[in-house]
């Protein structure tokens, strides 16, 4: 299996996709869009993280759709996101699935529900000490029943609680977690420092917000950000280059038609 530290080596940056809504009345034009982006990122030498329902937005998987578009899995070039919203039939799928394709990396967190998502159940994972299942319980039963067969990361959410989120952080490591992704950040952030600090020799990655859209930002981290807030993409993600050296770069909402090309040139 690959190391997620060779990813920040190699300068390889994750690149979010993000699969057609399963509501959608253009399906077949939605999947050749998914193609475009996943084959482009492919070509790069950039890693793909195709969501699992974000916001809580029923989609299709990552999975089905590499599936049924039969298109090429670099083990080191994807990563899937996994959350706890699932029925326990569609978990062991969707796992079963992505060792099958090959698929090494998982971004494991508990995700956005709504009325429409199922929801993992402790006795699902054989789990009797809890009242609901998080990415920390997600976690151990992937190590159990797939051991060896998956790399696995965990979301760090810098806008939580400082002393309850590296609570939680320190029980998603000792359930297996390998590798940190940040949720969104636009400037410096001192819980970053400090999980840095804290966790030298675990690989973090810094997600860059790359919409121009703050207001969708505030919604993805509960974080209330002006809307005078000056903001620009690039340049933002320039200067997380510059403050985090040693931190891989996930890019979220980046534009391909306008930001792609332009990126190739920043992480020097």
């Amino acid at each position: 299996m690959h190391n997620p530290l060779d990813h920040i080596k190699n300068k390889i940056y994750h690149v979010e996709i993000l699969p057609p809504k399963q509501e959608s009345t253009k399906l077949l034009a939605d999947l050749d869009v998914f193609k475009e982006k996943y084959l482009r990122v492919m070509d790069s030498g950039y890693c793909a993280c195709i969501t699992d329902n974000a916001m809580g937005l029923m989609a299709f998987q990552g999975h089905e759709i590499i599936e049924e578009m039969n298109l090429p899995v670099h083990p080191d070039q994807i990563m899937i996101h996994l959350n706890t919203f699932h029925t326990k039939a569609d978990l062991d799928n969707i796992l079963r699935c992505c060792k099958n394709l090959g698929i090494e990396s998982l971004l494991v967190i508990t995700g956005d529900g709504s009325d429409r998502l199922p929801k993992l159940q402790p006795s699902d994972i054989d789990e009797s000490d809890i009242e609901a299942v998080t990415s920390v319980e997600l976690l151990r039963y992937i190590q159990r029943v797939y051991p060896d067969t998956f790399v696995l990361g965990v979301a760090f959410n810098p806008y939580e609680p400082s002393d309850h989120e590296f609570a939680k952080l320190k029980r998603k490591i000792k359930a297996g977690a390998s590798f940190i992704i940040t949720q969104p950040i636009i400037e410096q952030n001192t819980q970053v420092d400090r999980l840095l600090a804290e966790y030298p020799n675990i690989p973090v990655t810094v997600e860059a917000w790359m919409s121009k859209k703050l207001s969708l930002l505030s919604d993805a981290i509960g974080y209330k950000i002006s809307e005078d807030t000056q903001f620009d993409p690039i340049a933002t993600l320039e200067m997380l280059h510059q403050t985090y050296p040693q931190c891989g770069v996930y890019l979220s909402l980046v534009g391909f038609k306008t930001q792609y090309d332009l990126i190739k040139n920043l992480w020097i």
